[in-house]
C-alpha cells in the first residue's frame, strides 16, 4: 500500500500517479492555515451580514453605483493584500540582486585567499629546502 499507483492512459502507456490515501494526516503548518482560513471566513460572514446596503464607488470620472458595501470592503482588503504582495516582490528582487553582488565579491575574496594560501605553502617549502641545504654545509669555519 504505497503512495504510488499504476494507471494506464488511453494509449495504454502506464503512468504513475501519486495521491494521498484517506485519512489525510495534516501537519502543524497545514492545521494552522486551515484554522486561519476558518477564522477569516467567519469574519467575512459576520461583516457581510451587517453590510448589505448599496453604495456608489467613485474612481475619478468612473462611477460604479449600487454595489453592496460588503463587496467594497472585501475588494479593498484584496486590493491591499495584492499591493503589499507586489511591494514585497519588488523588495525581494532588489535584495536578491544585492546578495548576488555580495556573492561575487565573496567568491573573488575566496579565490584570493586560496591563491595566498598556495603562495604561503610554496614559501614554507622553500624555507624547509633552505634549512636542509644550510644544515649540510658546516657552519663552523674551523671544522674539517
Amino acid at each position: 500500500m504505497g503512495n504510488f499507483d499504476q494507471v494506464s492512459n488511453h494509449d495504454g502507456v502506464s503512468i504513475t500517479h501519486r495521491f494521498r490515501r484517506w485519512p489525510v494526516v495534516l501537519n502543524l503548518d497545514d492545521m494552522f492555515i486551515l484554522i486561519l482560513i476558518l477564522i477569516i471566513g467567519s469574519v467575512l460572514v459576520y461583516i457581510s451580514d451587517f453590510n448589505f446596503m448599496l453604495v456608489s464607488v467613485n474612481f475619478g470620472y468612473f462611477i460604479l453605483s449600487d454595489i453592496p458595501l460588503f463587496y467594497v470592503i472585501v475588494g479593498s482588503i484584496v486590493f491591499g493584500l495584492l499591493l503589499s504582495y507586489i511591494v514585497y516582490l519588488i523588495n525581494s528582487i532588489s535584495t536578491s540582486f544585492a546578495l548576488r553582488g555580495k556573492d561575487k565579491v565573496i567568491k573573488k575574496n575566496k579565490n584570493e585567499v586560496l591563491e595566498l594560501t598556495k603562495r604561503i605553502h610554496q614559501l614554507e617549502l622553500e624555507i624547509e629546502q633552505q634549512k636542509k641545504s644550510a644544515s649540510i654545509e658546516p657552519s663552523d669555519e674551523n671544522a674539517l
